[in-house]
């Protein structure tokens, strides 16, 4: 899937991109798409681990810790989930496609695991005031009342974590440790940024479990330090709120139709220059401006190209046919190319990504009248007669 789950996942404090052949492809034998699908069912497996060895063990840090799982977990979801449908052919009713499926799909996952974080940061704080500012008495039924569950394990306010959550939160580490080295392996022989990212997303997981293993051990061996527990929950929970707060803001602005960013303008630019190379007349063509939209994880993109005034309608087919076959073959992602091509003699600037399409705002309806007007009338000027 960021999302690059580009995909992009924006909120992480690190880089999350996925590239969607590694996620979709069904040749099993390859060994990115193997370490791929290793790290999905790992975080799968791990999110489940977590959550009920958290619950088991009474471990506010690995409850949360289990909530940063599922975040990488939903990405790869969705995007396995979405990849299809978002990719259909546009049609008469659908004439953008289809990825905003996943921008809408990606909004409410990350919704959720926003207000998911949000809770266990309550939960943490709730267990912290708890440890510090109340006497034990009062504590423990604050604590019972807000949900907390007793175990036989629990001691004195909120409960010491079990020690037996340590060995769990030692083996996630120990699994997340193994993804970081044999997921960086494939990318060094791959030379693929997007498993390095994946590989560094690894190794940071696995330092959130090493902030997890630390809490439940200082709880345990450290005299009085029952709160290092849930002071490691609010750590994670914190993590957990800024990628959702992320994810969330990122669908949004796709949503929205935010312009394209920066390196995939430089990519399409890249690759309009190679698909002019090609052409007989192209070095009197002239790039003004590259924009566009990102819709799921495709992109619709407008190229505005400025040619000399005696060209003719044939001439600048050739032109259009070049770039949208060079840039749809060369840009991951690319699923249209719009061209607008103007005078050379038009200044830079003026109009430049199509701006001066769109319809003024204060154009009234008198001075430009509905089509349905014009045609019920006749004469276009805009007046309804009633009938007698």
């Amino acid at each position: 899937m960021s999302t690059t789950q580009t995909r992009s996942h924006a909120g992480h404090a690190h880089s999350h991109h996925h590239d969607n052949v590694y996620l979709t492809s069904t040749n099993k034998k390859d060994a990115g798409v193997r370490i791929t699908r290793i790290g999905l069912y790992s975080n799968l497996g791990m999110a489940i681990a977590k959550g009920a060895g958290g619950y088991a063990f009474n471990s506010q840090s690995m409850i949360a810790d289990a909530w940063h799982s599922l975040t990488d977990l939903a990405s790869d979801v969705l995007t396995l989930a979405t990849v299809s449908w978002s990719l259909k052919p546009p049609t008469d009713r659908f004439p953008m496609g289809f990825g905003k499926v996943e921008s809408l799909g990606s909004l409410g996952v990350s919704s959720m695991l926003l207000v998911g974080g949000l809770f266990m940061c309550m939960n943490s704080c709730t267990s912290l005031y708890a440890h510090f500012l109340l006497d034990p008495a009062a504590a423990a039924e604050m604590l019972e009342q807000g949900g907390h569950h007793g175990h036989s394990h629990s001691h004195g306010a909120g409960g010491t974590p079990s020690l037996h959550a340590a060995w769990l939160a030692a083996g996630t580490v120990a699994v997340k440790e193994w993804l970081y080295h044999a997921t960086m392996k494939v990318a060094r022989e791959r030379k693929s940024s997007v498993l390095a990212s994946n590989a560094v997303h690894h190794r940071v997981d696995s330092l959130t479990g090493i902030v997890t293993l630390f809490a439940i051990l200082g709880a345990n061996f450290l005299q009085n330090a029952a709160w290092l527990d849930p002071i490691g929950g609010l750590l994670i929970s914190l993590m957990v709120i800024r990628a959702g707060w992320g994810n969330t803001l990122s669908a949004l602005y796709e949503l929205a139709d935010r312009g394209i960013d920066d390196e995939v303008k430089k990519a399409v630019r890249k690759q309009v220059a190679r698909g002019l190379a090609e052409v007989s007349e192209g070095h009197e063509v002239e790039l003004r401006e590259v924009s566009g939209v990102k819709s799921g994880q495709n992109y619709l993109v407008d190229v505005e190209m400025a040619v000399p005034n005696l060209w003719t309608v044939e001439d600048v087919r050739g032109v259009e046919e070049a770039v949208r076959q060079q840039v749809g073959a060369k840009v991951r992602g690319v699923r249209k190319v719009r061209v607008r091509f103007v005078p050379r003699e038009m200044e830079v600037g003026e109009g430049a990504g199509g701006l001066d399409e769109f319809i003024p705002g204060d154009v009234s309806p008198r001075s430009s009248p509905e089509v349905e007007e014009e045609d019920k009338n006749g004469n276009g000027d805009g007046h309804h007669h009633k009938s007698q």
